[in-house]
């Protein structure tokens, strides 16, 4: 499948592969390996990949007693895989490097040294019994892998047209059109409920088999949790709570994670390590309430206040959907035309979430729930900044809005608030594009051209 971090490796490459080693860091099973072996094979003439998840205790001992003699350690690793190596032509991979950080700290030498490229791949990459016993090597430069994105999901399914029209027309603010975004809007949706992990999309894509495609999430999400039982020791527990209770808290119409729905006595400064395990683990997105919509929303971020996205939709579905081990053919059809009676925005600002975070955005929401002032009582779903800070004018709240009749009461409260430092104000909804009243109505399949 064709990845859009593909070109990212070919840049560097050509600018920095010979001073660094690259780190792509991404949860399990977005693709990692398959694109870092596409990558050796097709750019390289010769390239080896160690994946540490099988690698026997001879290539292990090599980073141990070899180091200090790379002529050798090059010899062995060149005939155990039975690859020859070509100086400044050959691409060395270390499959999952979390599993062994000894290969982890070695970049430092092997880069000094100058022979051959080096690109990692790691999941649960900044987990502290990870890096406890290593020094991170300044040598490494980090990316990281996402989900696939709507115009991945595209181009799998074979369509490379229509992103490219509906930038067009972002760019003009002209709407598509009824044919063509009814088409858009389909093709959305169907991407939204399969999600954006490959071995999904690739089932989706050959079989359009739902029951196969909820069975592959099912086992992602599996995986998920045999991650936390191995990885996060000693606060197992609460991650599994945070994680079991994502749907639920979604689903409310104020989506602010409320720990008192686990324990009546559970406080953030107990689950802050948990939060942060699934955070590291890129598993969900968190979304922090920024106080003071201003330059620097970060400055202003309130970390005791914040919500708690999936990384990806389709699993949100089969993680939501759990009552009987699998979601039916049914339900996904349901969602599939939209005829489901259930919480269709907690879907819709999930998935904005997954694409901002794609698109390079960290995640901010507005709210003030003041008991004294209802004019400075609003919540805003999402707030970006400007590539391009100036004096005035930065911030772009954005409401997310699943339904074909709604208010704006917290849009029009906060433009009126904030008109110094507001840019452009944006409603994402499943219509059609169009501006009325100083408000960008924006189709949610355009949220990535923000």
């Amino acid at each position: 499948m064709k990845r859009k971090i593909y070109d990212k490796l070919i840049e560097w490459k050509n600018d920095g592969a010979n001073k660094t080693a690259l780190l792509i860091d991404g949860a399990r099973r977005v693709g990692k390996s398959y694109i870092a072996e596409k990558f050796g094979r097709n750019e390289y003439k010769s390239y080896i990949m160690v994946d540490f998840n099988n690698a026997p205790n001879e290539i292990r001992d090599l980073f141990e007693h070899y180091l200090n003699d790379l002529d050798t350690f090059y010899m062995y690793l060149s005939a155990y895989y039975n690859v020859k190596l070509y100086r400044g032509e050959s691409l060395i991979i270390f499959d999952e490097v979390q599993l062994f950080p000894r290969a982890r700290a070695a970049v430092k030498y092997l880069i000094a040294d100058g022979r051959y490229h080096f690109l990692e791949t790691g999941s649960l990459i900044s987990i502290k019994r990870n890096v406890q016993d290593i020094v991170i090597p300044s040598e490494e430069r980090h990316i990281r892998m996402y989900p696939m994105d709507f115009e991945e999901f595209l181009w799998a399914a074979g369509n490379d047209t229509l992103i490219k029209l509906a930038g067009s027309c972002f760019e003009k603010r002209t709407p598509l059109g009824q044919t063509m975004h009814r088409k858009a809007l389909d093709l959305f949706r169907q991407y939204m409920i399969v999600g954006g992990m490959p071995q999904a999309v690739q089932e989706y894509i050959e079989s359009r088999d739902f029951d196969r495609v909820d069975r592959i999430k099912r086992d992602i999400l599996t995986l998920y949790r045999a991650d936390v039982g191995k990885y996060a020791t000693g606060y197992e527990r609460k991650v599994e709570s945070i994680f079991d209770e994502i749907p639920a808290q979604l689903s409310r119409h104020e989506k602010k994670f409320r720990l008192a729905s686990i324990s009546r006595e559970a406080r953030l400064r107990e689950y802050e390590d948990a939060f942060a395990w699934l955070d590291d683990a890129m598993i969900i997105n968190i979304c922090y309430n920024s106080t003071e919509p201003n330059i620097g929303l970060r400055l202003n971020m309130d970390r005791m206040t914040m919500k708690c996205y999936m990384a990806d939709t389709g699993l949100l579905i089969s993680h939501a959907f759990d009552e009987n081990g699998l979601v039916t053919e049914e339900i996904y059809r349901k969602l599939l035309f939209n005829k489901l009676e259930v919480n269709k925005g907690m879907l819709l600002e999930n998935i904005v979430a997954q694409m901002l975070t794609a698109s390079g955005h960290a995640l901010y929401f507005y709210s003030n729930s003041s008991r004294e002032d209802a004019a400075s009582r609003m919540e805003i779903d999402f707030l970006t900044a400007k590539s391009k800070i100036t004096s005035r004018h930065n911030i772009s709240p954005i409401e997310v809005k699943s339904g074909n009749h709604y208010t704006l009461n917290s849009l029009n409260k906060f433009r009126a608030k904030y008109r110094e430092q507001l840019h452009t104000a944006y409603v994402v909804h499943t219509g059609d594009l169009k501006e009325e009243n100083g408000i960008v109505y924006l189709p949610i399949y355009m949220v990535p051209f923000l």
